[in-house]
């Protein structure tokens, strides 16, 4: 087993939604750039940004109530809900900039449209909930957002939830059309042929081995061709780590 050697201004590792972002950012921002990607796998996005291992849910703080702390005096800090949502703007505004571009076509087969909710049961539950509703609307990124504790409307958004249920706990749901849905792996799909296109070198069943940093802050990285058994050791200025796992 023979080693070569060879340089390259970017390392990506691993095919998923990660180094398909970085990689299409870079391209954008500094098209000169010599970059490679390494998965290990014979395609991308087949692990955690796969549709069967990523839930797809488009994080911005709609109903996700993690985002959201509680305070002793029962305010309802929104600070890390406000910067999640801009956040996922902002890569909803890149993407719209790609479709535009023409670098990402069928926009409809990566993201759609759905409603996101929060469903909770009990008394405290039912009283936070309204609490973090009546502080999130004061923002515009959450203005949309709708609360009921009406059983039939709660039936028309949730019916199976509603199916056959009894109970008198009291119960409420909140309501945000803004909501959407993301296939990261076809994104990342769509990403990494659009980057393929642009003469950015992929190599598939490629699985990194060891990464060194070197005396002059360059990263030395060995690479293995698993079809081959044949490692190359690459110098490269930046490495990035975008690898996953089922």
């Amino acid at each position: 087993m023979s080693t070569q050697h060879s340089k390259t201004d970017v390392i990506l590792i691993g095919g998923g939604i990660m180094s398909a972002t970085l990689g299409t950012l870079l391209k954008e921002l500094s098209p000169e750039k010599d970059i490679i990607l390494f998965e290990r796998l014979n395609q991308p996005g087949e692990e955690s940004s796969n549709v069967w291992n990523n839930a797809g849910t488009g994080h911005s703080a709609l109903c996700e109530l993690n985002y959201t702390k509680e305070g002793k005096n029962g305010s309802v800090d929104i600070t890390k809900a406000i910067h999640i949502n801009e956040q996922f703007q902002l890569s909803k505004q890149f993407w719209a900039y790609l479709v535009r571009t023409g670098q990402l076509k069928s926009p409809g087969n990566f993201i759609q449209s759905v409603p996101h909710m929060s469903f909770v049961k009990g008394e405290e539950n039912v009283r936070f909930l309204k609490s973090r509703v009546a502080s999130l609307q004061k923002n515009v990124l959450f203005e949309k957002m709708k609360i009921s504790q009406d059983t039939e409307q709660i039936k028309e958004w949730v019916p199976l939830m509603m199916e056959g249920r009894q109970s008198d706990e009291p119960i409420a749901i909140t309501y945000d059309e803004t909501g959407t849905d993301v296939n990261f792996g076809a994104l990342t799909k769509k990403l990494i042929n659009n980057l393929q296109e642009n003469n950015m070198e992929i190599k598939y069943k490629h699985e990194v081995q060891d990464i060194k940093k070197l005396n002059n802050d360059n990263w030395n990285v060995i690479i293995k061709d698993l079809t081959t058994g044949q490692e190359v050791t690459y110098e490269t200025k930046f490495v990035f780590i975008g690898a996953g796992w089922c």
